[in-house]
């Protein structure tokens, strides 16, 4: 894969991205985090069309892909028609159980998704899927038949939340699952991680001979029962003691010599584990410590997307299975956590999203966590005929490309019910005080009343000013109409225009809303205070359409 390639976000179906541009074998650590319903009736899940309330989709773009629809049944007979036997008498066996039902539509776009992850991820690499138990012991088998059951590293425990809310019929949800796959057992390898260790273990350490070396612990060098981990052990007499030892003589004899070897009152003898020598503790498979806990409200990261994991957490994943030049990729980026991780712990990456709402939100925090970020944007329109081609396939996805290239916040990111004539907000900071503008998008035809309608809303919403986005080129009335609105005066006495109106063609040259200082789109409003800096634009910044 060319350097150009890397560092790159894709806007689009997963599916087309990984076969239009990612080589096999390119990349070195896949995360994976993929959307589902796990808020639906959970029989609702099994039921098919007709049998009882469809699942509502858990992200506006997926309220299809996640029905038994025609593209389900394609992707089925592609599997049918192309994978390894075990994947397909896997899925044929599922559809038995579950025909035409919404797990089978998701199993079904998972499966044919894993094996592309599969062809693009190296014979050195690792796959990680994060699921809850909705859906994880299906997902499962699907991942033993796509990766191989030996290929089975880890069913790792993530306690996802630290209040469960109390259930009438079942134990309180608390808890995440991520699998731990390898490509290939004989080449897989892991990094040793550590966390900082709990008050427990700090007491295992309760021994102390006065010596400068501080606190130790005990460990057995003999007479092990289980063979995990030491099939070479040798039974041999060693100062006077005849054992089955876990280490060589030489290494016993130096280990004496150092002076770490502890003899009990039985007369055998354990090796002292100094805590200063301990890098940590080791990392199981049951992540409930304090280093990866789940998100606040409260929490500088907070971004209030649904489904926005710790940084912590995919550093920990990264940690694992990569070292710093190797190459990450997250298939449903999301918010963008993988993507962030992966570039603070210098490992090259690629982010793949179907909504333009996610690159907006992810292009917003890499250029605010890392102001010097060069990057690239494949699928996002660069000029008028790419912005007129993305209203047409689809106007919501139009929505939200066209308010990033402003800076605003989305209204919601579903689709609407009643039309507020609210499509998203811009917020500004006004001598510390954070005020708000009405965003108003549109991809038709236009005329005065929209203007006078915007207007409405500004005063309805008791917004300082308001902005309205055209694809088609505003009219003289309706910039005469804005006009007549007035000002919006500063505290420091500067005026700016209450209602603006600006064409995509504008703001693709780089034309901006004038405002005071600028809020990002997602900024957390908990203290005012706080205000960020206006981000100045980024020139290292490249998008291209597919």
């Amino acid at each position: 894969m060319n350097k150009k390639e890397l560092n790159t976000l894709y806007y689009g179906d997963n599916l087309t991205i990984l076969r239009k541009y990612i080589p096999d074998e390119s990349v070195d650590l896949i995360y994976l985090d993929p959307p589902f319903n796990s808020n639906a009736t959970y029989n609702v899940l099994f039921k098919e069309p007709g049998t009882g309330e469809q699942s509502a989709a858990q992200i506006t773009a997926f309220e299809d892909t996640w029905h038994w629809t025609s593209e389900s049944e394609r992707a089925f007979q592609e599997i049918v028609n192309t994978a390894p036997a075990t994947v397909v008498l896997l899925m044929r066996a599922l559809r038995e159980v579950f025909p035409r039902s919404d797990m089978m539509a998701y199993l079904t776009m998972i499966c044919i998704r894993l094996l592309e992850l599969k062809r693009v991820l190296k014979s050195t690499g690792s796959l990680y899927l994060h699921c809850d138990p909705t859906a994880s012991h299906y997902l499962r088998i699907v991942l033993d038949a796509v990766f191989g059951k030996e290929n089975f590293r880890n069913e790792i425990i993530w306690k996802k939340t630290n209040s469960p809310k109390a259930q009438a019929k079942g134990l309180g949800k608390q808890h995440d699952v991520i699998f731990l796959y390898s490509k290939n057992i004989d080449f897989f390898s892991m990094q040793r991680i550590y966390k900082k260790p709990d008050e427990n273990y700090l007491k295992s350490f309760r021994y102390d001979d006065k010596d400068g070396k501080g606190r130790y612990q005990t460990v057995a060098l003999s007479n092990v029962t289980s063979l995990g981990g030491f099939a070479k052990m040798k039974t041999f007499e060693w100062r006077g003691v005849t054992a089955r030892w876990i280490y060589s003589k030489e290494n016993l004899d130096k280990f004496w010599e150092e002076g770490r070897i502890y003899k009990t009152k039985s007369g055998m003898y354990r090796l002292k584990k100094h805590l200063k020598d301990i890098p940590g503790q080791i990392v199981s498979d049951i992540w409930v410590d304090k280093e990866v806990s789940p998100l606040q409200g409260g929490s500088s990261e907070f971004l209030s997307y649904q489904t926005q994991k710790p940084e912590a957490l995919l550093e920990r994943i990264i940690k694992a299975s990569s070292k710093e030049g190797d190459t990450v990729l997250d298939p449903f980026c999301g918010c963008g956590t993988a993507v962030v991780a992966a570039h603070r712990l210098k490992r090259n990456w690629i982010g793949i999203d179907i909504t333009h709402l996610a690159i907006s939100l992810m292009k917003w925090r890499l250029k605010t966590n890392f102001p010097d970020i060069a990057f690239s944007v494949v699928g996002e329109p660069v000029d008028l005929a790419g912005a007129e081609a993305l209203a047409k396939e689809n106007r919501y996805q139009f929505q939200w490309w066209a308010l990033s290239l402003i800076g605003a916040r989305p209204f919601g990111d579903k689709k609407k019910g009643a039309d507020t004539g609210i499509d998203g907000f811009l917020f500004f900071n006004d001598a510390g005080e954070t005020k708000k503008a009405v965003v108003s998008v549109k991809s038709g035809k236009v005329g005065v009343s929209q203007i006078r309608e915007l207007i409405r809303v500004v005063e309805r919403e008791k917004a300082e000013m308001g902005f309205f986005l055209t694809l088609k080129t505003a009219t003289a009335p309706m910039k005469e109409e804005a006009a007549e609105v007035g000002f919006y005066l500063d505290s420091f006495g500067n005026k700016y225009l209450k209602l603006q109106i600006f064409t995509i063609e504008e703001l693709l040259k780089g034309k901006q809303p004038e405002t005071p200082q600028k809020i990002g789109p997602f900024h957390s409003f908990s203290n005012k205070n706080k205000t960020k800096k206006k981000n100045k634009r980024n020139n290292t910044f490249r998008t291209t359409l597919i």
